[in-house]
C-alpha cells in the first residue's frame, strides 16, 4: 500500500502535514508529535525582519472554531535560518517555508535568503496586506497575484506553492492567475475574515477587530473551493480549512487535493496530524486503495 505522493517533485511519505502558524516550526510540538510520520512539516510564517505582530487580544473561540488575529509575529529570517532548519533537519519530514511580507521586494528578500537553505518547497503566503496597493491583500487581486507569483519564481530555487485567500469572490479566478504566473502548486484555504463582539462588555473580541476564522465551521467552504480550484487549473492543490480527522482529509483529497494540511486541530489535539496518516491507511486497508493517488479527485456523482 502506497501513500506516498509526489508534490512538485519532492517525494513525501504521506500526504499529510502541518498547516502554518499553528505548528511553530515544530519544535514546541515534538515533544508530542513524532515529527518523522508527517509528510511535510509547514514552518510557521517568515519575514525579512522581526513581525511584532497585532496588539492583544489576538485569539477569539467562536462556534465552530476560533478567530485569529496574530499579526504573523515572526522571529525574522535570519533566527530560523541559524534555529529552526537544523531543528526540523534532524527529523525524515519535508520542509516547507512559509513566506510573508508586505511588498513584493519583502518576499524576494526571504525567497532568496533560503535559495541556500536546506528546505524543500516555499509556501508564499499572499494573504498579507500590500502596503504598496493601500492595504488589500496580495491574494484579492488576480493582476497581483500573477505578478507576485512570477517575481517568487524568478527568484525562487525551490518549488513555488501559492496560498491562496478565501476571502475573493471568484477562486477560480485566483487559482488560474497564479497558474499563469507559474506556481507550482497551491494551498488553500488560508482563513475567511470574521469578526466577534462581546455583548456583555459591547467591544470587540479581537483588539484588530476582526480576524481569520478557521476550524471545522470552514470545512464546507474549503472542500468546495478545492473542488472548483482542482477543475480550473492543472497544478497540485494542497487543501486545508477544518480538516480535524482523516475522513475530512480523505474528503478533501477526493475533491481533488494532492495533500492536505491540518491547522486549527492542532490547538486542542496535538495528536491529530498522526491519527490522521493512521486513519487514511486505515481507509485504504478498509476500500482496498492500492495507492493514495488513486483517491485524488476521485469524486462523482451519485
Amino acid at each position: 500500500m502506497n501513500l506516498g505522493i509526489d508534490l512538485c517533485g519532492v517525494a513525501l511519505k504521506n500526504p499529510v502535514m502541518t498547516a502554518s502558524g499553528t505548528f511553530g516550526s515544530g519544535e514546541e510540538y515534538s515533544e508530542f508529535v513524532d515529527l518523522n510520520k508527517l509528510g511535510a512539516v509547514v514552518t510557521k510564517g517568515v519575514a525579512n525582519v522581526p513581525w511584532e505582530g497585532n496588539p492583544t487580544p489576538r485569539v477569539a473561540e467562536v462556534y465552530g472554531g476560533m478567530l485569529n488575529a496574530i499579526g504573523l509575529q515572526n522571529p525574522g529570517i535570519d533566527l530560523f535560518v541559524d534555529r529552526d532548519i537544523p531543528f526540523l533537519k534532524k527529523y525524515d519530514t519535508k520542509i516547507i517555508v512559509n513566506v510573508c511580507g508586505h511588498t513584493t521586494e519583502e518576499y524576494i528578500d526571504v525567497v532568496e535568503r533560503l535559495s541556500d537553505q536546506p528546505v524543500d518547497l516555499l509556501e508564499i503566503n499572499i494573504s498579507c496586506p500590500n502596503v504598496k496597493e493601500g492595504g488589500i491583500a496580495f491574494g484579492q487581486n488576480p493582476k497581483m497575484v500573477e505578478e507576485v507569483t512570477k517575481e517568487m519564481k524568478r527568484h525562487a530555487k525551490q518549488p513555488v506553492i501559492m496560498k491562496l485567500s478565501p476571502n475573493v469572490t471568484d477562486i477560480t479566478e485566483m487559482a488560474r492567475a497564479a497558474e499563469a504566473g507559474g506556481a507550482d502548486a497551491l494551498s488553500m484555504i488560508n482563513t475567511i475574515t470574521g469578526m466577534k463582539i462581546d455583548i456583555h462588555r459591547r467591544c470587540f473580541a479581537l483588539a484588530n477587530r476582526t480576524g481569520g476564522m478557521s476550524g471545522p465551521a470552514v470545512h464546507p467552504v474549503a472542500v468546495r473551493m478545492v473542488y472548483q480550484s482542482a477543475q480550473a487549473v492543472k497544478i497540485p492543490i494542497i487543501g486545508m480549512g477544518g480538516i480535524q480527522t482523516a475522513e475530512d482529509a480523505i474528503e478533501m483529497i477526493l475533491a481533488g487535493a494532492t495533500a492536505v494540511s491540518v491547522g486549527t486541530a492542532n490547538f486542542y489535539h496535538p495528536h491529530a496530524t498522526e491519527e490522521i496518516v493512521d486513519g487514511i491507511r486505515a481507509y485504504m486497508e478498509r476500500y482496498q486503495v492500492e495507492d493514495i493517488r488513486e483517491l485524488i479527485g476521485a469524486v462523482h456523482d451519485r
